[in-house]
């Protein structure tokens, strides 16, 4: 609108632009069954997803409390768009679907990384984007949402990223290995006890190569990551300098600075011009670190006893049957199913985790620990036949 707009023209266009009409209206026709069913469905949602946010806020502080609490705000708007259109139908509170149920039991009993994973999923499967009766902005609410949870996650995921995914592969390695091995023992035709025995030693060997593998991983990535970390030797070794051959700006071109940044930077440590950088943003060896920066890989020990423990937690699953005494196709059947199962979950936690389908993830799981344990039963089979 003109700066120059008539005061009558100015009186009125706010009163015309805060209409609730365009966005919060009921719909012209009387709404049907269907439409009631939908919208009190909806409504009940919106109040268990406003729940589930208030429920996390309660275990945050600073920061996330308050993008939390904005997030549940913006979900009493949705609420009251609903009741709006419901009208007199509104009726009792109906029940919440079981996926917000469920958020909200674990908002209210652990308020994990888990719970924001399983909120994003949520908040991208919004059904608004192709229901006429929501307005675009509570469609375009819902595709922010979803944003800002992730965002949230993703401080949750990176604290536990370097420990989880050693515990998601020590798992899936001792499960699929182990029934791998015992699946190809047992078709070669030795006996219900070498095929224990086998699978025992599957475990501890697998375990510990497991342990030692990540500590090694995880340290050496730990010190290349420290090794790319600039130094305050340039404060040292400044004065030093011979300034016509001044080595000091190659150091600053190679860490990424512009030449007239390097310049700059060379100059101040000269002594040359007054120093406007603040030091303290480099590194210090003789401080300890205030924070752990690369806090995503994880330490070298909590991966290493991870990956031992849950390595193990899997390999023992594959030779259950036989440790209570079962023997023959019966044990193999039982083995290939508790496998089978545990595959499933181990995916479908991945899934839930990162955003993803837990479903598809699980089968994708499945399907591969099987693949594997098939072609080893089938060279299982061909190596028994070539001995015997």
């Amino acid at each position: 609108m003109s700066q120059h707009a008539t005061s009558d023209s100015f009186d009125r266009e706010p009163r015309e632009s805060h209409r609730p009409e365009p966005r919060h209206a009921a719909p012209a026709t009387t709404p049907g069954p269907g439409d009631i069913k939908r919208w009190r469905q909806y409504l009940a949602d919106e109040r268990a997803e406003a729940a589930v946010y208030r429920d996390l806020a309660q275990n945050r502080r600073g920061e996330e409390r308050e993008i939390l609490l904005a997030l549940a705000e913006a979900e009493g708007r949705h609420e009251a768009h609903w009741l709006q259109l419901l009208g007199d139908h509104a009726g009792r509170p109906r029940p919440a679907s079981l996926r917000s149920q469920l958020l909200g039991f674990l908002a209210r009993h652990f308020g994990s990384v888990f719970v924001l994973a399983l909120a994003q999923r949520a908040e991208s499967r919004s059904p608004y984007a192709t229901d006429p009766t929501a307005t675009p902005a509570m469609v375009a609410d819902e595709q922010i949402h979803e944003e800002v949870v992730r965002g949230l996650a993703t401080r949750g995921r990176n604290r536990l990223a370097g420990t989880f995914r050693a515990a998601v592969f020590g798992a899936n390695d001792g499960l699929v290995s182990n029934l791998s091995l015992v699946m190809g023992m047992a078709a070669s035709g030795v006996g219900s006890s070498v095929v224990l025995l086998s699978g025992v030693a599957g475990l501890l060997a697998g375990a510990l190569s497991m342990g030692a593998g990540e500590f090694i991983s995880v340290r050496s990535q730990r010190e290349l990551l420290a090794a790319t970390r600039p130094t305050q030797i340039t404060l040292a070794a400044a004065p030093s300098l011979d300034i016509e051959h001044n080595e000091l700006l190659l150091v600053y071109l190679a860490r990424g600075m512009s030449r007239e940044a390097a310049e700059h930077r060379v100059a101040e440590r000269m002594g040359l011009r007054d120093c406007d950088c603040d030091p303290s943003l480099s590194l210090q060896p003789g401080l300890p670190e205030a924070r752990d920066e690369h806090e995503a890989v994880g330490t070298a020990w909590g991966a290493a006893a991870s990956s031992f423990c849950f390595f193990a937690s899997g390999a023992i699953v594959p030779i259950l049957p036989f440790v209570l005494g079962m023997t023959g196709v019966a044990a193999l059947v039982l083995s290939a199913v508790l496998v089978g199962v545990a595959l499933l979950f181990t995916g479908g936690v991945v899934g839930l985790l990162s955003g993803t389908s837990p479903t598809s993830r699980g089968l994708r799981q499945l399907a591969i620990g099987m693949g594997a344990a098939g072609v080893t039963y089938l060279l299982g089979l061909a190596f028994g036949a070539v001995v015997a």
